[in-house]
């Protein structure tokens, strides 16, 4: 038996907040998605994004509660050009969400940015540099 990747699960204080922050990078929330306890986003390949908000975390596990501190895990959304990223970058800050990062080219060779979705999770656009 071998277990193969199907999801990547994030706990959400406010599911209106963070349906329409993934909706705007592209993930295909179904209609009232926002105002559901439990919602799922599949993506291209068959992966899924699935959003919980605290209250059904606490429905089943009690004693959680949300991490204090900085994140420790971040989504990374691949771009088609540079220019898509700091576009990208430009819609989401311009839509109040915080921008971690600005775009700037890395020395790894990537146009690279970071904002955070309504929960401090860190969301890393990036694309190939012309010529690299």
């Amino acid at each position: 038996m071998t277990p193969r990747f199907d999801a990547v699960g994030l706990v959400v204080s406010d599911m209106a907040a963070a349906v329409t922050f993934y909706r705007r990078l592209g993930f295909a929330f179904p209609d009232g998605a926002e105002e559901q306890p439990h919602a799922e986003a599949v993506l291209p390949g068959g992966t899924r994004l699935l959003l919980d908000t605290e209250e059904t975390v606490r429905s089943f596990h009690p004693g959680w509660s949300p991490p204090a501190g900085g994140g420790r895990a971040s989504l990374a959304l691949a771009c088609e050009t540079p220019e898509e990223v700091d576009a990208v970058y430009a819609v989401l800050t311009g839509a109040g969400c915080h921008g971690e990062l600005k775009p700037w080219d890395a020395f790894w060779g990537q146009r690279y940015a970071v904002v955070h979705d309504p929960d401090g999770n860190g969301v890393d656009l990036f694309a190939p540099l012309a010529g690299e």
